[in-house]
Order: C-alpha cells, then sequence, then structure tokens
C-alpha cells in the first residue's frame, strides 16, 4: 500500500488515474490499520508466549484475524478479513465489462468468505496476498496440507460458483 507523508500525517496514495478514493474504501482501510495496530500492540506484550509458538507466524495470523473481527463487531459491521480483495479494482478501468467483472469479483469473495476457517486462511494467504511459498509456515501447517486444502477449497468453490471441472482435468484446469 503506497503511503505519502503530508504535513506530518500519512495519506494513502491514490493509483494514478484513480481521482478519488471510495469513502467505503477509506472506512475499511483505517479499520485495517486499526486492527493490525492492536494486533502488534497485544503481539508485543505478549511477546514471550509469541516466540514460545512452534510457528510464531501462525499466532500472529490468528492474532490478527481476531483483532479486526473485534474491531468490526465493536463498530457494528461484519469481519472484512475477505472484504480488502472486492477494494482491488484498480485493473477494471481495462476492463470490457467493469461493472460486470465486479459483480463476478464480489461473488467469488463471498464463497471464499463462506468457506470454512482453514480454507479461507489459504485461499486468502495464497492467492489473494500471495504467500503461496510462505503459507504453510505462516498457518503453521505442512506444505501436503495447504495443497489438500487448497484442493478441498477449490472443489467447494467450484460447487458455490456452478463451475464443474472439464472432463480430463486436474483442479478445474485443461490437460490437453
Amino acid at each position: 500500500m503506497n503511503v505519502s507523508s503530508a504535513g506530518g500525517e500519512e495519506r494513502l496514495r491514490r493509483p494514478p488515474g484513480v481521482v478519488a478514493l471510495p469513502a467505503d474504501f477509506r472506512a475499511f482501510h483505517q479499520l485495517a490499520e486499526e486492527a493490525v495496530d492492536h494486533a502488534f500492540e497485544q503481539l508485543a506484550v505478549s511477546w514471550p508466549t509469541v516466540l514460545a509458538q512452534p510457528t510464531p507466524e501462525a499466532y500472529a495470523w490468528k492474532v490478527v484475524k481476531n483483532r479486526i473481527i473485534d474491531l468490526a463487531r465493536r463498530r457494528n459491521r461484519r469481519p472484512v478479513v475477505v472484504d480488502v480483495a472486492a477494494f482491488e479494482t484498480y485493473d477494471l478501468r481495462n476492463a470490457v465489462d467493469p461493472i460486470g467483472e465486479l459483480e463476478t469479483s464480489l461473488l467469488v469473495y463471498e464463497a471464499i468468505n463462506d468457506l470454512p476457517d482453514r480454507q479461507r486462511d489459504v485461499i486468502i494467504l495464497r492467492y489473494s496476498l500471495g504467500y503461496a511459498a510462505t503459507t504453510a509456515r505462516i498457518l503453521g501447517i505442512s506444505p501436503a496440507g495447504v495443497r489438500s486444502t487448497v484442493r478441498h477449497a477449490r472443489r467447494r468453490l467450484r460447487q458455490v460458483l456452478g463451475l464443474y471441472e472439464q472432463e480430463g482435468s486436474r483442479d478445474g484446469h485443461r490437460t490437453d
């Protein structure tokens, strides 16, 4: 996320070509910043406990998720761990049908949000946040566990979204 300092205050920089950031995005950004700040405060206070964990990254991931959920509930909003992806619409400006693509994205992210916790975490870390190489370490599970969880999550997403595997394909990818 790009930030700039103006008059001692950090501000979110808009991507080129974007006139103004939507109010709901700004509210989400503020909530996310507060949640991360609270998570780091909690981690600092309990640092010896964090270091004693078999995988400190997995512990930190849970703390961040819980802080986001707590803040959202205090503000009478639904938790927004996945909702960040709905605002990754920068590339929509080049889309042939930006509204259609946004609607599709929202359906996909809603389906991801409805996955069981482990499946949702793996999909978010691996695909939305780009942590494919470190997802196992962050969650404290084996690489084989990540692959298995991805397979189950993708199967469930295909069912929910009404997508079906093509004959002779593996995980929806054509083999020809």
